[in-house]
């Protein structure tokens, strides 16, 4: 049976209840998401991660976004505080690497095994500030090389990575979450600055596309434009697993289930759905529908470069990252 082409995080508290246990059981989405609502304890987090996969009966990829700084699901005191990646982007490379090595550990270590990050949109001074310090850099060429960095400490620490948001979101002034941004860049400005980090990193095996209208392109926001999606498919170059960013934010006009089709026939492989209720995840799921040929090819993909975590020491590898950070403001 192909697995529905959505990743779902409509899980209300930090124990499944049987309602939900019997509809992901149903649905059978391809991965699910979670939030600081889900998380409690180190102990409590592993039963509920296992409880999703028996659920679906499969080794089910669990997300979270876990980028450090506003953007972080486990924390104290169970879980480190992370700064933001923007404050830390000056420690280089391997502070980066050692970084998101040291949160895929953790997440690793209560059954999650994606992160839905880098963050690979180039900060600019009129970045929103709901997005501009969860960046890695203002120019393309640090944001690719500490993207890469931070890529490659999660996928050692048998994590995968989710680059977002594609094609790019650092021009936006406005926040996705309550609003449609829209950036009147030329496409040949977007090519060198927006597009150039994911370019630089197409061969990640999972991305997120960006509530974001480029007018220069097209008047339909990323996620559900087929001419935005074949960009990142054909001139960015990215054949990995891509998925939605969050249906429900409300950047998105339509309901839920008219945006679901929307991006699935834009050519998205998965439809994230991050918030709701079982009523309000059942019509996503219909219209989502099972994962398409190409989208079982490049899950396939994906969860090939999920490999048992590197078996390095945490507490050398923590005296190292706050030796490479320790002069930062």
């Amino acid at each position: 049976m192909t697995a529905n082409a959505t990743i779902l995080g409509g899980i209300t508290g930090t124990e499944l209840t049987a309602a939900e246990r019997n509809f992901f059981r149903a649905a059978d989405p391809w991965g699910f998401i979670l939030f600081a609502r889900n998380v409690e304890s180190p102990e409590q987090l592993r039963r509920l991660t296992g409880d999703l996969r028996d659920a679906v009966g499969r080794d089910a990829v669990i997300t979270v976004d876990q980028e450090g700084g506003r953007v972080q699901r486990l924390r104290a005191p169970h879980w480190i505080d992370w700064p933001a990646p923007l404050d830390q982007a000056g420690a280089g490379p391997r502070a980066m690497w050692l970084r998101y090595f040291l949160i895929g550990r953790e997440l690793r270590a209560v059954g999650i095994d994606s992160n839905c990050a880098p963050t690979l949109d180039v900060a600019q001074a009129d970045t929103h500030p709901f997005l501009r310090n969860r960046c890695l850099g203002s120019d393309p060429a640090t944001v690719a090389t500490l993207g890469r960095a931070s890529a490659d400490g999660m996928l050692a620490a048998g994590v995968l990575p989710v680059m977002k948001h594609m094609p790019g979101h650092g021009r936006a002034i406005a926040d996705s979450h309550h609003d449609l941004p829209t950036v009147a860049a030329s496409e040949a400005d977007l090519d060198a600055m927006d597009f150039a980090p994911f370019r630089d990193l197409r061969d990640l095996p999972m991305g997120m596309t960006a509530h974001i209208r480029f007018t220069a392109l097209d008047d339909t926001p990323a996620t559900a434009s087929p001419r935005m999606i074949g960009l990142i498919r054909d001139s960015i170059g990215f054949d990995g697993l891509l998925m939605t960013d969050d249906i429900t934010m409300k950047a998105l006009s339509g309901t839920e289930p008219e945006r679901a089709a929307a991006s699935i026939a834009a050519g998205c492989d998965l439809v994230l759905h991050c918030n709701g209720t079982i009523a309000s995840m059942e019509p996503v799921v219909a219209a989502a529908g099972p994962m398409t040929p190409d989208a079982q090819r490049r899950a396939a993909a994906a969860l090939a470069r999920r490999h048992p975590p590197q078996d390095l020491d945490p507490a050398a590898l923590m005296a190292e990252w706050k030796a490479l950070t320790s002069t930062l403001a």
